[in-house]
C-alpha cells in the first residue's frame, strides 16, 4: 500500500498492551497473532476495534449459508485477520459428508492501524493507512499503563485466580472408542482403501459461572505453550460468544507478494523430558522412528500434489525433510515444501487447492475425510482449519488450528488427532493424544 503510515513507538510488554486494548475497546474483536521469538515466530501483531468484518456459517445446501471462500475472494485491500473452520471443506466437496458446527465456518475483520511487533529485538510498530487514526494510537500508548490486576474488560471484572481440574473435561469419546478406531483404520489400511488418516477427538469444559477473559486465558496458555503460529481471536458481531486460543507450532500456507509459496507440515510427535539425557533419547527415538517418517513422507507427497494444482510447472520442492524441531512441550518432525503460484492463480485458488491441510486429513485426502467422517463422532470446526492473515501486500500467513482452544457460549473445547498408518499401535496412539492435549488442560488447571 503506497499511503500506508508506519511509526515506530517505545517498546512495551505485549501482554500489557494487550490488557490496555481490551480495557480500551472490550475483548470483542481483539486479535493477536503471537510468536515464540524464534526465527518463525518472530513477528506479533495486536489489533482491536474492527472496521468491518464478516461471518458465515453452515455447509451448502442450508438456508443462508454462505460460500466462505467466495467471501474470502471478495475481500477488498487492507489488513485482514480471521479463521477458516476445517468444514469450510463442504463448499470444496459437496457431495461429502461434512456435520455443521456451531461456531463460525468463516470470522475475518479489517483492522487498521495494527500493532507489530518484533518479539526477537523488542521494537514496536503503529501500522495504517489513516496517518490520523495511527497518531491516535501512539498518543494513546504513550498514556500511563493502568494497573492491570483486578482490570475491567467493558465493564466486567476478571476474577483471577481462574482453574479447570483436569477432571471438569468430557470426552465425545471413551478409551475403548477411539482405539477401535484405530484398528478399523487399521484395517482399511491393510485393504488398500487409505494410507493413513489422523484420526481425532474432542474434550469439553463448562465454564465457570463467573465473569472470564479470554485474554488472561490465552496469556496462561502462552507461558506454558509457547509457539511460533500461535494466536487469539475473540469473534465480534455474529460471532461475538466465539473464540479461538492456539498454541500452533505448525505453518499451514505463507504467500509472499511475488508468489512464492511455503507449507511446514509436522507429523511425528514426542514429548520433552525435563532430564537431559531421556530428553536427547526420546528426540532419537522420533528422528529414527520409522512409522513417524512414513506418516511425514506421505503427507510431503500429498502437499506437493496440492500445491502443483496452483503453481509453476517444476516449482514445487522439498527444501525440508524430517526435520527435528523442539518445543516446550513436545518434539516434532516437520517438513518444509515450497513453490511459485501460477499467475492466473491467487491466494485463495491455493487455499482451496490445498483445503483442508494433509497433515491433519490423510491420504489420499478426500477418502482420508470420508473415513474420518464415519469414526468421529462430532465436528471440527475450527480445529485443523487456520487463523489467517492477509498483510497490507497481499501476502498470506495461515496456521494449522492445533493445539488449540475453542470457545462457544459457556462452552470450552480442544481436540487432538494422530496420524495412523499401517504400523500404528491403539495404545501408542492414545499416549500420543496425550503428549499433545496435556499442556493445554495443564495451562488451565
Amino acid at each position: 500500500m503506497s499511503n500506508l503510515q508506519r511509526k515506530q513507538v517505545a517498546w512495551r510488554d505485549p501482554a500489557d498492551i494487550a490488557r490496555q486494548l481490551a480495557r480500551e475497546y472490550g475483548e470483542h474483536g481483539l486479535i493477536w497473532l503471537d510468536g515464540d521469538g524464534s526465527a518463525l515466530g518472530r513477528w506479533g501483531i495486536l489489533a482491536a476495534d474492527p472496521l468491518e468484518q464478516y461471518v458465515c456459517y453452515g455447509l451448502p445446501g442450508v438456508p443462508g449459508a454462505t460460500d466462505p471462500f467466495a467471501m474470502l475472494e471478495s475481500l477488498g485491500p487492507g489488513y485482514w485477520c480471521g479463521w477458516l473452520s476445517y468444514e469450510a471443506a463442504a463448499w470444496l466437496e459437496p457431495k461429502n459428508s461434512w456435520r455443521a458446527d456451531v461456531m463460525a465456518t468463516l470470522w475475518i475483520a479489517r483492522y487498521d492501524p495494527i500493532l507489530r511487533l518484533d518479539l526477537q529485538k523488542h521494537k514496536l510498530w503503529i501500522e495504517g493507512s489513516d496517518r490520523y487514526r495511527c497518531q491516535a494510537v501512539v498518543d494513546w500508548l504513550a498514556s500511563p499503563l493502568r494497573d492491570s490486576s483486578g482490570v475491567r474488560y467493558s465493564g466486567t471484572k476478571v476474577v483471577k485466580p481462574f482453574g479447570l481440574d483436569l477432571g471438569a473435561w468430557q470426552w465425545d469419546t471413551d478409551i475403548v472408542s477411539f482405539t477401535d478406531g484405530v484398528s478399523q483404520l487399521r484395517e482399511l489400511i491393510a485393504a488398500g482403501d487409505l494410507f493413513q488418516a489422523n484420526l481425532s477427538t474432542c474434550c469439553r469444559a463448562k465454564l465457570p459461572d463467573i465473569p472470564l477473559s479470554m485474554l488472561e486465558m490465552f496469556l496462561r496458555l502462552r507461558r506454558h505453550c509457547p509457539a511460533p503460529f500461535a494466536g487469539l481471536m475473540v469473534g465480534n458481531s455474529q460471532a461475538a460468544d466465539e473464540a479461538v486460543l492456539s498454541a500452533s507450532p505448525e505453518r499451514f500456507l505463507h504467500v509472499d507478494p511475488q508468489g512464492h509459496v511455503e507449507t511446514r507440515p509436522i507429523k511425528g510427535t514426542r514429548p520433552r523430558h525435563p532430564d537431559l539425557n531421556q530428553d536427547a533419547n526420546l528426540a532419537v527415538d522420533l528422528v529414527c522412528s520409522l512409522k513417524d517418517r512414513s506418516e511425514n513422507i506421505m503427507i510431503v507427497d500429498l502437499l506437493r500434489n496440492d500445491l502443483g494444482r496452483v503453481c509453476c510447472p517444476g516449482s514445487v520442492q522439498v527444501t525440508q525433510l524430517l526435520g527435528l524441531e523442539s518445543y516446550p512441550q513436545v518434539h516434532h518432525l516437520t517438513s518444509v515444501v515450497e513453490g511459485q503460484l501460477a499467475s492466473n492463480h491467487s491466494w485463495v485458488d491455493l487455499l482451496r487447492a490445498c483445503w483442508p491441510g494433509g497433515s491433519v486429513t490423510g491420504a489420499p485426502k478426500l477418502r482420508a475425510c470420508q473415513r474420518l467422517q464415519e469414526l468421529e463422532t462430532t465436528s471440527r470446526g475450527p480445529y485443523c482449519g487456520s487463523l489467517l492473515l492477509r498483510n497490507w501486500d497481499g501476502s498470506l500467513d495461515s496456521n494449522i488450528l492445533i493445539r488449540s482452544l475453542f470457545r462457544k457460549g459457556s462452552m470450552l473445547r480442544a481436540h487432538a488427532g494422530c496420524g495412523i498408518v499401517a504400523d500404528s499401535y491403539p495404545n501408542t496412539e492414545l499416549q500420543e493424544l496425550h503428549w499433545k492435549l496435556q499442556p493445554l488442560l495443564q495451562a488451565l488447571a
